[in-house]
């Protein structure tokens, strides 16, 4: 298995310019390979090779006075911005065919100085190292003070530095990483992802969502009225797009630690999870579509299954349409349709009040085989309303009471047999 490990960079000043030209030049070719196939297809040729491109846009070009800047920059980062080009036109191609599962990948397009993300990769044959003062070597670039936080597990394949669009630059490694069982017995949960509580667990945990966005939304809203108030293309504006970039990337962090931490218990804390199989982008297109997008449910469930693949553990996606919030998991009585407002109800086969998320996580597990006990899954009985007079502690006329009763318009049903149980004993 294949992992990744970032780290942030701190390069110098000089650093930072060759690290520029270098995100330039693969741009550059990138864009070259992207115009000569779009060229052979309107002529009706054949599709150049990476080879064929590789002599054309780096080895030719870089003996003529236009493009003789290309040799400024490591010969391995114009060799990975081809490869880069082959695999977006082979994700066309297997998307426009059906290979590729998912939702359709379009035709891939040119890249532009104004994208604030740039990227460059690094493979063994660059000869990149890590010094024994812990700094990173790039070749034609310099030794990039790293901030470790951790060791890496092996020997790293590839390093791609990404600068971000709040100006940060990072590391990360491609790390072969072998699976790690956990021999400890866990429970077999089922997990009922929501907005309210953004995760229910069938043994009656709630975890409150923290909503990263919608707290951070004052302060966005803040940063992107002054971004809007600058002149374009001036230094002022471009200051104050790094502060909004900034603002979004550390909501983007705050979640993105949220999720790592909650699927590491998860997976450690259980020998089994499952998960209904969500179409977030449809969900996104609805009312909800921010707190939808604040949630993250996709990111979320993606570190599940991985990290389950590490350690052991096994990720069940139950089907889409399976109508967990419909169905007593007491009884198995499909009871229909709830709106959103209703989060607790009542079955009207059993009479068993049944918590809305709760009860929907204990049907996420067992629509997946899980042997799962619905443990919290159900309310307390319900205290009903004792009749006048059968409490004892109301005075005056029975009979003068019931007129006031129905005009107040109060519907007293008669109580079933459990019902009167459960009366009695909580009055005692």
């Amino acid at each position: 298995m294949q992992l990744r490990y970032r780290f942030r960079l701190y390069p110098t000043p000089g650093q930072q310019a060759a690290l520029a030209r270098a995100f330039g030049c693969a741009r550059v070719v990138f864009n070259g390979a992207i115009a000569a196939r779009r060229e052979a297809y309107e002529a009706g040729k054949k599709m150049p090779t990476a080879s064929e491109l590789c002599k054309l846009l780096v080895t030719e070009a870089k003996k003529t006075p236009e493009r003789g800047w290309l040799a400024s920059v490591s010969a391995v980062v114009l060799q990975q911005a081809f490869r880069d080009a082959d695999q977006a036109y082979k994700n066309f191609f297997d998307s426009m065919s059906g290979k590729r599962a998912g939702r359709k990948v379009g035709a891939p397009r040119f890249k532009t100085r104004r994208d604030r993300r740039q990227a460059v990769r690094f493979t063994a044959n660059a000869r990149w190292s890590v010094t024994a003062g812990g700094k990173l070597r790039l070749p034609k670039i310099g030794d990039v003070p790293v901030q470790w936080s951790r060791a890496l597990p092996s020997a790293a394949s590839s390093v791609t530095v990404i600068k971000d669009a709040a100006g940060r630059y990072f590391a990360s490694f491609v790390v072969d990483a072998s699976p790690e069982s956990i021999e400890t017995e866990a429970p077999e949960i089922g997990v009922d992802l929501g907005l309210g509580h953004f995760a229910v667990l069938s043994d009656g945990t709630k975890i409150k969502a923290p909503k990263f966005l919608r707290n951070a939304e004052r302060k966005l809203k803040r940063a992107q009225r002054n971004l809007s108030r600058k002149q374009k293309d001036s230094n002022n504006r471009d200051k104050a797009r790094i502060k909004l970039a900034r603002a979004h990337a550390r909501v983007a962090d705050a979640r993105r630690e949220f999720h790592h931490q909650l699927s590491t218990q998860l997976i450690r804390e259980n020998q089994a999870i499952a998960v209904e199989d969500l179409v977030v982008s449809g969900l996104a297109r609805t009312r909800l579509a921010k707190s939808v997008h604040d949630a993250g449910w996709s990111a979320f469930v993606a570190m599940l299954e991985y990290k389950a693949a590490l350690y052991g553990r096994s990720v069940v996606r139950i089907d889409r349409f399976e109508p967990t919030s419909q169905v007593c998991s007491n009884c198995g009585t499909k009871d229909g349709p709830k709106p959103l407002h209703v989060r607790v109800w009542r079955c009207q086969e059993c009479g068993t009040h049944l918590d809305r998320d709760i009860n929907a996580a204990v049907n996420v597990a067992k629509a997946a085989g899980l042997a799962v006990t619905a443990c919290g899954a159900h309310v307390s009985p319900e205290r009903v309303r004792a009749e006048r007079g059968e409490a004892g502690t109301h005075r005056g006329d029975l009979a003068s009471a019931e007129p006031r009763a129905a005009r107040r318009g109060r519907n007293h049903r008669p109580l079933r047999t459990g019902e009167e149980v459960n009366c009695c004993l909580s009055t005692l």
